[in-house]
């Protein structure tokens, strides 16, 4: 890792692996979470006072947004089309978000199992603008390890 002592990450430089592949750069991530659940219990101590504990309980699947410029990537096309299809065979794919460093060297890894495309969005077309056109995608996942 090419961060020295102190250094923190920057939130400009990131992208989407899918099985490995480098598929997209990517202009915004929303909503990379990870949920379990809490087992909330009592009992009473070994000298007779009440006491509540907690536990984990079962982790809970996710839904993240990514926002990327409109490409003819065809292997994040074809993972999407597959997905609305509904091909689940062909949709399903372990996924991860990378965060890079200023040497674009990955320092961080959101992999997402089992991810699938649940909703696209195009952005507004607009005669005369002068602006990238982009798509907003929502990715579920039943799974996300952080590495």
């Amino acid at each position: 890792m090419s961060l020295q002592p102190g250094d923190a990450l920057t939130s400009h430089n990131f992208g989407l692996q899918i099985d490995g592949v480098m598929v997209e750069y990517l202009q915004e991530v929303n909503g990379l979470d990870m949920t379990q659940d809490v087992i909330e219990y009592q009992q009473v101590s070994a000298n007779g006072q009440p006491v509540t504990k907690k536990m984990p309980g079962v982790k809970k699947a996710g839904e993240a947004t990514v926002v990327r410029g409109m490409t003819q990537s065809t292997a994040f096309n074809d993972w999407i089309n597959a997905s609305v299809r509904g091909d689940m065979g062909s949709a399903r794919k372990n996924a991860s978000i990378l965060v890079m460093d200023y040497m674009n060297n990955p320092v961080k890894r959101y992999h997402l199992r089992q991810a699938w495309c649940s909703k696209v969005s195009a952005s507004t077309v607009k005669a005369g603008e002068a602006s990238a056109l982009t798509e907003t995608v929502t990715i579920t996942y039943e799974e996300m390890i952080m590495e």
